[in-house]
């Protein structure tokens, strides 16, 4: 098994009426939708409260404080442990504790779920190119199609309803159980059967090892460079850096957040480097001890920005918006963002399955916490945001 993030900021298994379903595991080709930090990546994170290493609160040791409407992790590994005795499933036994414990976030991934995600924060899976999530009505609905997938090829379409996968009902699953169904060896054949507009469709599509691009460069009239980030996955701060570096001497950039779930907080903070100069970027807690994230020195901090903003902004993309918000570096553009700004952190269980429980929340470096609130963008816009962001960026003295 893949070795385990240190904490991660995710949305998972939303209802559509929530904002935008974006569940992590929700793409059946990607669930780019996760924030994890993972401890090789220390360098951008550093305690803003004293903590010794490998003990207290901040480790998960017993005794450390637990977060209102979350799951202890003790009892659901003690669940885990003595279902496994019982010769039952671990990973049944610790949803359940999950469950009753009112941890919005929190869930439980078997080995093979959690392989496909550890394979999805690389930004590359095996999969027929589907983004799924639970529509109003509780059944599983395609949100979005890879372009060029198999799923595409086949005819598929957002707003399908997913019924079954190789004849299992995936009606009543997890998204991440839907996920791990359509996974598998490139070259497979999967038998998928839809419901559109009322009327019954079945498909056999060949699994195909897919890959995202997480950042998509163009540019406008008038040198306004578009930085469009899908979601943070491995590489994806590098990305936005050479793009400034690569943007016309003095023109401004829009950095489109819209429809980010999040993603690894490193790349997040990566990210906000890339128009920062050192300083801080979000504080958060583990189980109530504090600390910080830092943006590395070195940013372009003259080039005017705007960040493009909307109800899927999520996550570690809120991370980024409250940072550039606060820090009066970026204008933010659009529309309220989702407000999901809690911490998960996985543990692993005694049969291999893997529960990820909220342990906290972050806050922007004005102290916000974004958890249920989101962020207010400072112009409000619905249809034209571009045009919008244009003319701030016109009125800061760049662009058209």
């Amino acid at each position: 098994m893949p070795g385990l993030p240190a904490f991660c900021l995710r949305p998972r298994d939303l209802r559509r009426g929530a904002a935008l379903t974006l569940a992590f595991l929700a793409a059946v080709g990607t669930a780019a939708g996760t924030g994890c930090w993972h401890p090789q990546e220390s360098a951008t994170v550093a305690p803003a409260a004293r903590t010794a290493t490998g003990a207290g609160p901040a480790a998960g040791t017993a005794g450390g404080s637990r977060t209102a409407g979350t799951a202890d992790r003790e009892a659901v590994a003690r669940a885990a442990a003595e279902a496994v005795a019982e010769g039952k499933s671990g990973k049944k036994a610790a949803q359940e504790v999950v469950s009753r414990s009112g941890d919005r976030w929190g869930t439980v991934y078997d080995r093979g779920e959690y392989a496909a995600f550890a394979e999805d924060l690389d930004g590359r899976w095996t999969g027929v190119g589907l983004w799924t999530g639970r529509g109003r009505d509780g059944l599983i609905e395609v949100e979005r199609i890879q372009p060029g997938s198999p799923a595409a090829r086949a005819g598929l379409r957002a707003g399908d309803r997913l019924l079954s996968v190789d004849g299992r009902a995936v009606t009543g699953l997890a998204v991440a159980e839907v996920t791990a169904l359509l996974r598998g060896t490139a070259g497979t054949p999967v038998v998928l059967n839809l419901s559109r507009d009322g009327a019954g469709l079945t498909e056999t599509v060949r699994r195909e090892e897919l890959r995202t691009e997480p950042v998509t460069v163009r540019q406008l009239a008038g040198g306004v460079t578009v930085i469009k980030v899908a979601s943070f996955t491995r590489g994806s701060g590098e990305r936005v850096k050479a793009a400034v570096r690569a943007a016309p001497p003095g023109a401004g950039v829009m950095l489109d957040l819209r429809g980010n779930p999040g993603g690894l907080v490193a790349e997040a903070v990566s990210v906000a480097s890339a128009f920062l100069d050192g300083g801080l970027v979000a504080t958060y807690d583990v189980r109530g001890d504090e600390r910080a994230l830092y943006a590395a020195p070195g940013g372009d901090t003259a080039r005017p920005l705007v960040t493009l903003v909307d109800g899927g902004t999520m996550s570690a993309a809120e991370l980024v918006t409250g940072a550039l918000q606060d820090r009066g570096r970026a204008v933010a553009v659009g529309s309220r963002t989702f407000g999901k700004g809690s911490v998960q952190m996985p543990t692993e269980l005694p049969d291999g399955s893997v529960a990820e429980l909220t342990v906290g929340t972050y806050r922007t470096p004005g102290g916000r916490s974004l958890d249920g609130s989101g962020i207010t963008p400072d112009l409000t816009a619905g249809e034209g945001v571009e045009e919008r962001a244009a003319k701030v960026l016109g009125g800061l003295g760049v662009g058209p």
